[in-house]
């Protein structure tokens, strides 16, 4: 089975509480807009690392390329 932006979609919004989440991809290569309060105070390795533990073991066998772009609420309307 493919990977689609859906799956992705799902896989985030169960693993990580967003405010605003947008994926984008065509089977191999996925974008992803990810806005959570649980970004807040992180860097942005801590941010990624809290949306792969969110993909967990996904993110190595089914995910081969994810470009995230995370935010907290604040920095997404500013």
């Amino acid at each position: 089975m493919s990977t689609t932006p859906e799956l992705i979609h799902g896989y985030i919004k169960n693993g990580l509480e967003c405010t605003h989440l947008e994926v984008e991809g065509d089977g191999q290569h996925f974008s992803a807009v990810i806005v959570s309060n649980a970004f807040a105070g992180k860097s942005r390795i801590q941010r990624h690392q809290i949306v792969y533990a969110a993909l967990g073991d996904r993110m190595r066998a089914e995910i081969h390329a994810l470009s995230m772009k995370t935010l907290t609420p604040e920095e997404y309307q500013g």
